[in-house]
Parts: structure tokens; C-alpha cells; sequence
């Protein structure tokens, strides 16, 4: 059968020489960038922009904005991000925390918030976790 090289989507790297083994999600966060209609974005460079103070008070208030927040899938987006961090990413585990306390209710500084980690995910797709010896 041999070694695996993938695992729910997770690719395995080993290198036994360096006693060193590594994980990456760079499909899977393909994959999600496209379900958001992100792949062609801009690059970013934080997962989360300094000072960005989120509140319920952002939520939506007018019924335009309901309706228009109803159709952005943000709480998708989020727990997308979620698997991420679980698995490969914890880099991005605060600005997900942040952006998670508003899934239900979010606005549009919410979902501006959100989009800002997927572009630094698909800046750094090709970044993987390593576990080593030393």
C-alpha cells in the first residue's frame, strides 16, 4: 500500500533523513478560495489588519443591508477558515477567533474582515507546518 501522501485533504511531507515531517492545505485552500469566488483576489500580506475593532454594532441595521448580507455565505467562509486552522494554520487562529464571534449577525466589516484572511491564505497556500526532531 505504501505512505500515504494525502489525508483528508492534507498533504504529507517526509523527509526521514532530517527526521522531519510536514503538512500542507494549499488544495483545500484552493478549493475554498474558488467557492468564494476569491482565487483571482489581491495577495495579502497580515491575515488580519492592525486595529480592526469588530462589534455587533457593524451588524447590519437597515433591511437593504440584511438582504444583501443574507446572500454573502460569511459564516461559511469562517468555518471554512476554521479547518485551516485546526489542521496547518495556526497563524490565522486570532483573526479566525475574531471574525467567528460575528457569523450569525455579521456586516460588512465583518465579511471585509473575513476576505482579508482568505487573501493572506492564498498568499501563503504553499506554507506548511513542520514537525521536526530539533
Amino acid at each position: 500500500m505504501g505512505e500515504a501522501s494525502y489525508i483528508l485533504g492534507i498533504k504529507i511531507y517526509r523527509d526521514r533523513s532530517k527526521r522531519m515531517l510536514g503538512q500542507s492545505q494549499s488544495s483545500y485552500i484552493e478549493k475554498v478560495l474558488k467557492r468564494f469566488k476569491m482565487e483571482n483576489s489581491k495577495q495579502g500580506h497580515l491575515p488580519m489588519r492592525y486595529g480592526i475593532k469588530l462589534s455587533k454594532k457593524q451588524s447590519p441595521k437597515i433591511e437593504e443591508e440584511l438582504k444583501r448580507m443574507l446572500d454573502i455565505p460569511c459564516a461559511s467562509a469562517v468555518g471554512s477558515i476554521q479547518y485551516v486552522v485546526q489542521c496547518t494554520r495556526p497563524d490565522v487562529a486570532y483573526a479566525r477567533n475574531v471574525t467567528s464571534r460575528y457569523r450569525s449577525c455579521a456586516g460588512e466589516a465583518h465579511w471585509s474582515t473575513v476576505k482579508t484572511i482568505h487573501k493572506y491564505l492564498r498568499r501563503t497556500k504553499d506554507m506548511f507546518l513542520i514537525y521536526s526532531d530539533g
